[in-house]
């Protein structure tokens, strides 16, 4: 029977991650400090290299010390050394269920000083749960998903997922670059391609090993990209690093390098719920965007190539608003996503810059949380398709939002969007940081 995560415990395990699929790391060269403060102000992020064009991912040549070069990146050697740690009071790995080709997945478990509980899994490099405190001091998970494997692979709404090579939808599934056409990427949602494809980066094994640094810990994940996987081209060598540092806040760091031209946009697909995954809809939630323009879309949810005001729009948030307060008002298009389902603008366009992107806050728990992010849009979803069925661990429609920051859909067909394409030499770099907190009982 499936179960959804509804609650978090914390459980001092005291107990280091250990050999098989979470391996000791070694120094490696090419990697960004997965957990410098994120600031709230968009502060020029001054660690991270030049990039080659306006509005691109920070890409940088491989023979450069780009964003990668990190030395304190260290393994974790002995349980002594994890005990002193400033951040993680306790790390467990864990079976989580075995994949359809025998492959086993595991379960992490990461917990902060103040008692965040992360547990991810590296089946699809999955945000299994996140357990954070209300304004009553009181943990509870907040992010949608399952206690084990075996419901994540019967569901496809992507819970908590690691997403690429392409995160949103890519017009019919093709794209020309550099002259070359490439069409056979799977039409899995409504005649376009979504998500990477029928098996994209959330439906494959990662390799996993902690890492840590002064103030941070975390879960390093890697894959490789087949040249040719789900109609894409090159060798695609992908590195996530998820991170907990003691200010309340989960890193989450990208970086690919390619053997030929290609395009990538990955992202995080997390559905969270501030009131307790599973604790009714999200409708209550107040969202504020760094944002003044959206992404025009067609029936499909496919760019035209446009971007409108949101001034005058039920996709005004540059000051809070409920998420359920307008939606009503785009539930009367019977063409349209029945909700939200959009791609903001944000105003910062710089990648040298992590820049607060958006603000979201429930009013009933008092738990908020920040977004900020090098990445030049967020896809704002509620959920609309969520039926309350088992395959989407009960949870109704509005039940859960998504904020997904990326590079716009559909972007490879769009040179006047910021570029997606990376090629051999350059570094693929993105950041998003997520940070939990509580507002003041007196505000």
């Amino acid at each position: 029977m499936r179960r959804p995560l509804l609650h978090g415990t914390i459980l001092i395990l005291g107990v280091l991650l250990v050999n098989g699929g979470c391996n000791q790391p070694t120094d490696k060269n090419g990697k960004a400090d997965p957990n410098k403060q994120a600031p709230e102000k968009n502060p020029a992020d001054k660690s991270m290299p030049d990039k080659t064009a306006a509005g691109n991912a920070d890409k940088t040549s491989a023979a450069d010390k780009g964003p990668a070069s990190d030395k304190s990146l260290t393994a974790t050697p002995d349980a002594t050394e994890t005990s002193r740690s400033p951040t993680i009071v306790s790390a467990k790995k864990e079976p989580f269920g075995k994949t359809p080709d025998g492959e086993e997945a595991s379960l992490y478990t990461l917990i902060n000083a103040n008692g965040l509980v992360l547990k991810m899994t590296d089946y699809g490099a999955i945000v299994v749960s996140l357990a954070t405190p209300d304004k009553n001091g009181k943990n509870a998970n907040i992010n949608t998903g399952f206690d084990n494997l075996a419901d994540y692979l019967k569901c496809s709404s992507h819970f908590g997922a690691t997403i690429g090579r392409y995160g949103n939808r890519i017009a019919k599934g093709k794209f020309t670059l550099d002259g070359a056409v490439y069409d056979k990427l799977a039409l899995n949602n409504n005649g376009n391609h979504l998500h990477g494809g029928v098996k994209g980066f959330d439906r494959v094994m990662w390799k996993c090993q902690s890492v840590n640094g002064p103030k941070w810990s975390g879960l390093e994940f890697k894959y490789l990209s087949k040249d040719g996987e789900e109609g894409y081209p090159g060798n695609l060598d992908v590195t996530v690093v998820y991170s907990l540092n003691d200010d309340n806040e989960l890193k989450i760091d990208y970086t690919a390098t390619t053997d030929k031209p290609t395009v990538v946009n990955l992202t995080n697909h997390c559905y969270w719920n501030l009131s307790g995954a599973g604790n009714g809809d999200v409708l209550n939630h107040e969202l504020k965007l760094m944002s003044d323009q959206y992404c025009l879309v067609d029936d499909g949810l496919i760019p035209t190539g446009k971007l409108a005001d949101v001034k005058g729009t039920p996709l005004d948030f540059t000051t809070f608003h409920k998420l359920g307060e307008r939606i009503a008002e785009l539930q009367k298009d019977p063409k349209g996503p029945n909700g939200y389902d959009h791609c903001f603008v944000l105003r910062n366009q710089d990648p040298h810059k992590l820049a607060l992107a958006a603000i979201m806050k429930d009013p009933a728990s008092g738990r908020t949380l920040e977004i900020s992010t090098t990445e030049p849009g967020i896809q704002l979803y509620t959920g609309n398709h969520l039926d309350g069925s088992k395959e989407n661990a009960g949870v109704k429609q509005y039940g859960a939002f998504c904020l997904e920051t990326e590079h716009y859909p559909d972007s490879p067909n769009h040179p006047e969007f910021p570029s997606t394409v990376l090629r051999p030499g350059e570094t693929y770099h993105t950041t998003t940081v997520h940070k939990f907190g509580v507002e003041s009982k007196t505000k």
